[in-house]
């Protein structure tokens, strides 16, 4: 005779059992709130808010609202050439990746209508003539052997310069029509972090509380 199995009801069994096949640590584990903490600092680190990209840009001496940037297949940041132009404006510079000419992009304050276009300087260069034709609510100006696309805002200018034998105007034309403001991912890629402040400075024990502050390192009797 086969004699029938016994199976214990769920609400009989010991606590040990009912718990031990549980996949998760107890509460408060340790090593899962650690592990926790360090994600959500790795998340929050990642974060730029828009005050810090401020004290980016003036730490520079920039004022913030000068900072453009561009972006196109065919041009590479070089990160050390971003800079302050005349009293706060922007300057970078973009590698063309093909041959590995500059394009420099810089936002200064000032001017520029069709009718003062000619008077004004292609880039750095002076004394040489200046061409300039409208082009699309943009400006394309050639002199001293450089071109550049000049973009009249309220109360600033962003101009695009490069070598014309090296950048081709199309080239030139993609990245003029490209400028944009930075959204914070592009600002933090763009602007270097500040320096850390500066640290309190260490008192030393060796001072004495009154004269010119000068190190006491007089010997006690016999010394």
């Amino acid at each position: 005779m086969m004699r029938r199995a016994h199976v214990l009801p769920l609400l009989l069994l010991p606590p040990l059992l009912l718990t031990a096949c549980g996949t998760e640590g107890p509460a408060g584990d340790p090593v899962a709130a650690a592990a926790s903490a360090e994600a959500s600092a790795a998340a929050e680190k990642d974060i730029v808010t828009p005050n810090e990209l401020e004290n980016r840009a003036e730490a520079l001496g920039i004022a913030p609202e000068l900072v453009y940037v561009t972006r196109t297949p065919d041009l590479t940041l070089a990160q050390q050439s971003v800079g302050v132009v005349g009293d706060d404006g922007f300057s970078a510079s973009y590698v063309v990746d093909a041959s590995g000419a500059a394009v420099r992009l810089a936002v200064d304050r000032g001017s520029m209508t069709e009718d003062t276009c000619r008077e004004l300087p292609v880039g750095d260069m002076s004394g040489e003539r200046t061409g300039c034709e409208p082009d699309a609510g943009m400006l394309y100006r050639t002199g001293g052997g450089r071109h550049e696309y000049a973009l009249p805002k309220n109360g600033f200018v962003i101009r695009l310069t490069a070598d014309a034998d090296a950048v081709p105007r199309a080239v030139l034309r993609e990245a003029a029509d490209s400028v944009h403001r930075p959204d914070a991912a592009e600002a933090a890629a763009t602007l270097p972090s500040p320096r850390p402040a500066a640290t309190a400075p260490v008192e030393r024990g060796d001072l004495p509380p009154v004269g010119d502050g000068a190190p006491d390192n007089s010997v006690g009797l016999g010394g």
